[in-house]
């Protein structure tokens, strides 16, 4: 689990997005969470509201969940799923306080868009007040995201990008085992 350790917590910020078959590009809002319960995997949670040009929310905008399954080597194995029939498996590799992750397959529900390949890449930023140690992810404060995604006869190509920071008051949770009182 080292490798991801870094993203645990609660991370909120901003970003831009668009696609070829938008109408435009799009400011955003966003919440990501990472939690785990000690075993080898992460929980994933990210929702996301349309801003208006003041930067008020509009309304809701995606929404996903999954898993991030952390092997040998820092090889990442992740499953998404979104509300709107789309669930990705997606392969890649965590180190050095990023992790990339590409599309393995894409299953879809019957009436959902069609998507054939997404690229996603979390990478940590240190606050400037850590010991400089770079494998350390403790004192990271930010994180950047970018997403690229095939879809609807489109080539991948840049679809996101957002900054985040660890919300106030979230930490680092500690690396305890699972808890023996909830098996």
């Amino acid at each position: 689990m080292e490798p991801v350790l870094g993203f645990l917590g609660v991370w909120r910020g901003r970003g831009r997005g668009g696609y070829p078959t938008l109408d435009g590009d799009f400011a955003y809002a966003q919440e990501v969470r990472f939690s785990h319960d000690g075993r080898p995997f992460l929980r994933y949670e990210a929702r996301a509201w349309l801003l208006d040009g003041d930067g008020a929310p509009l309304r809701p905008a995606a929404r996903e969940s999954g898993w991030w399954r952390v092997q040998p080597g820092g090889r990442v194995e992740a499953l998404v799923t979104q509300p709107t029939g789309i669930t990705e498996i997606l392969v890649g590799q965590a180190g050095e306080g990023a992790v990339d992750l590409a599309t393995h397959t894409v299953a879809l529900t019957p009436t959902a868009k069609e998507v054939t390949a997404t690229r996603r890449r979390y990478t940590l930023a240190s606050d400037g007040n850590g010991d400089g140690d770079s494998d350390s992810d403790s004192d990271s404060d930010t994180f950047t995201f970018v997403h690229e995604l095939a879809a609807v006869g489109q080539p991948l190509q840049h679809h996101l990008s957002a900054t985040l920071r660890r919300a106030a008051g979230q930490s680092t949770p500690p690396t305890s085992s699972w808890n023996s009182s909830v098996q």
